[in-house]
Formats: structure tokens, C-alpha cells, sequence
């Protein structure tokens, strides 16, 4: 007899992702409030006593969807930048990382916004996180003189600002986006300025 919990198995933890994949299917299309366990359960094609083998609520999986961004989000920038030959080039590689994540997983995308009214201590860590290794890696481009000195909190939090609503207005909200040209755009204007 198996007496390991359920994820410790390799059918366990399998048996988890797709829950989890079908929650981020249901809760990313219906919202929150409109999703419900059978939705989540119908779609991962089991049981719906099995969803609570793994997850306490649609709360707690909600909150594990936001912590799965995070983790998503960060593995997939940090693979972007890493062959990046300075920080301008990071910079932009990292945006187009992220706008291409959006594109192509929006409904998770969807739920870390929903977190705002749902969860906000998630997405405040969410975000916090994120924004806290930034503005490290700023700083150190601008102790080695790769960027202009300046507030790397701020500017960190402004760089997320630009990517969090560009992946709105020019991923979630066009059909074809073309991200090429919104990274084109964006580069230009954090390298140079809107200053003539």
C-alpha cells in the first residue's frame, strides 16, 4: 500500500498539473467568481472529490495560479536575458519574452490582474517580488556605469508599468499582435526618451 501523499507520485503530481492547467483554463476565460470547482473538475476530466485531494479551495488553487505566473514569469525572463551581451539588450529581450508569454498563455496572464480584487496580498507579492530582483539587477548596470544613476526602485517598477500595460493594450487586446513593433517602440523610448 502507497501511503506518500499524492504529489510526492509521479501520477500525483501529474494528476495535479492538469487540474491546475484546467483551472487556468476555466478561471482565466469565466473569472473568478463564475468558475466553479465542477467547471475546474469537468475540464481535467476527474472527479470532483479528487480536486480536494490536492487543493483546499478555489481560493487556494487561485492563489497557486498567481504564485505559478511568478515562477513562470521569472524563469522565462531570466532564460531571455541571460545570453544578453549588456542591460539595453536585456532590457529588450526581456520585454519581448514577456509580451510573448502574455500572447500565448493569456489566461493565466488574466488571473495575476483578477488578483487585484481577489487576492491582493497575492498579487501585491506577486508584483513586490518581481520588482524588488529588478531594481537589483538595475543597480548593479548602474554601478557598472551600463545605465545613468537614478532610483532603481522606481525605475524598476516604471519598466513593469510599461510591460504590464503595453501586454494589455497590444497582446491581450489585438487579435495579431505585433510585438516586434510595440518593443521597437518601447526601446525607443527607454533609451531616448520623449524628449526632442
Amino acid at each position: 500500500m502507497n501511503t506518500q501523499p499524492p504529489t510526492r507520485t509521479k501520477r500525483g503530481a501529474a494528476r495535479r498539473a492538469q487540474i491546475l492547467e484546467s483551472a487556468e483554463k476555466v478561471i482565466g476565460e469565466k473569472g473568478f467568481s463564475a468558475a466553479s470547482i465542477a467547471d475546474i473538475t469537468r475540464t481535467a476530466g476527474t472527479a470532483q472529490g479528487t480536486f480536494y485531494i490536492y487543493f483546499a479551495s478555489k481560493e487556494e488553487i487561485f492563489r497557486e495560479l498567481v504564485l505559478e505566473m511568478g515562477r513562470v514569469t521569472r524563469a522565462i525572463m531570466s532564460e531571455a536575458v541571460a545570453g544578453a551581451p549588456d542591460r539595453i539588450a536585456s532590457e529588450e529581450a526581456g520585454l519581448r519574452a514577456f509580451l510573448t508569454f502574455v500572447a500565448e498563455r493569456p489566461t493565466l496572464y488574466r488571473i495575476v490582474e483578477e488578483a487585484r480584487f481577489v487576492d491582493p496580498e497575492a498579487y501585491q507579492a506577486y508584483f513586490s517580488d518581481f520588482g524588488k530582483a529588478y531594481a537589483v539587477g538595475l543597480q548593479a548596470a548602474q554601478d557598472s556605469g551600463e545605465l545613468t544613476p537614478g532610483d532603481a526602485e522606481v525605475r524598476a517598477w516604471m519598466l513593469m508599468g510599461i510591460s504590464k500595460t503595453l501586454g494589455d493594450r497590444f497582446v491581450l487586446w489585438d487579435s495579431e499582435p505585433d510585438i516586434d513593433h510595440v518593443v521597437e517602440e518601447a526601446m525607443k523610448l527607454i533609451t531616448k526618451g520623449i524628449k526632442p
